[in-house]
């Protein structure tokens, strides 16, 4: 099937009180192993790509691999573009396909925030194509951004209502305490400020920075909202470590099939899990008019 607008099951996953699981990839074989095991996990799936993975692999390329996995597996996927703080860039992958977009004016001031970001709701809504702002800034490293734990600001659950009044994004991510990257302590999420977002936001839930986060943390964010989890680093370690084996195993090793192959495994694995822990296996033959 072609990628679709990931906002029917986003809000489906909302209505059963569970979570799609997003994960950013950055070749052929992480996008094999998402989709192989969303596939086998029968879950909907949105596959992320931020700027930079974008300037390394090319929006051409990410797009046209993606719509072939679509087209391979009779599973809901979605293509995504996370923490994009570029209009043009937007446009650039809207015309390649994209299905939903993150502008992130997270840095601007908050007038020139919402102004950006409904800018881009009226172009994308006018296509199809879903919108996830963010309001706060979550601390950490990411994409060659670095957001350091004094300059992190947590959401402010009547800002976050006025925001997604104004600029009629479908989902909203939030910062209650995750970060980017390798954590350097141990993250203690806010629930009571995810709770009081929730009384005051009707639209689904985004948490980002969940690598690292422990499974109790991450269901009773679930739990308390949260309809889309972002993991990023947490593919990005075992894909590593995998290679890093072969190669210690054999350092004349020269056979991309083998050290990816041994990659693309071990990826493959986090996914389940994550699939799992979100709770969105088998939501998939829930879903109606995506066949």
């Amino acid at each position: 099937m072609p990628l679709v607008n990931p906002l029917k099951f986003i809000k489906k996953a909302q209505e059963k009180g569970v979570a799609i699981a997003a994960f950013n990839v950055h070749n052929l074989e992480t996008i094999q192993a998402v989709v192989e095991a969303a596939a086998e996990e029968r879950a909907p799936v949105i596959v992320q790509t931020t700027p930079g993975t974008l300037k390394h692999a090319g929006i051409e390329y990410i797009s046209a691999c993606v719509k072939v996995a679509a087209e391979l597996y009779d599973i809901p996927i979605a293509l995504h573009v996370d923490h994009c703080p570029s209009y043009k860039t937007i446009v650039q992958c809207i015309r390649n396909g994209y299905t939903s977009v993150m502008i992130d004016g997270s840095e601007l001031p908050y007038e020139e925030n919402v102004a950006l970001v409904k800018k881009v709701v009226e172009l994308a809504h006018s296509v199809g194509v879903a919108v996830e702002g963010e309001l706060g800034r979550i601390g950490g490293a990411e994409d060659g951004i670095t957001v350091e734990e004094r300059e992190a600001t947590f959401t402010v659950p009547e800002e976050a209502k006025a925001f997604v009044d104004a600029t009629g994004v479908d989902t909203l991510a939030v910062a209650i305490g995750t970060a980017h990257g390798v954590y350097k302590w141990e993250p203690k999420l806010d629930f009571k400020r995810l709770s009081d977002i929730r009384k005051l936001v009707d639209v689904p839930l985004v948490l980002h920075g969940a690598s690292g986060v422990d499974d109790d943390s991450i269901k009773r964010a679930i739990a308390g909202g949260i309809c889309k989890i972002n993991i990023a680093t947490e593919l990005k370690i075992p894909m590593a470590k995998a290679i890093q084996a072969v190669f210690q195993f054999d350092p004349e090793e020269n056979d991309p099939r083998n050290y990816m192959g041994a990659a693309k495994k071990a990826v493959k694995e986090v996914v389940r899990r994550k699939i799992r822990l979100c709770g969105c296996n088998g939501l998939a033959d829930e879903l109606e008019g995506y066949r």
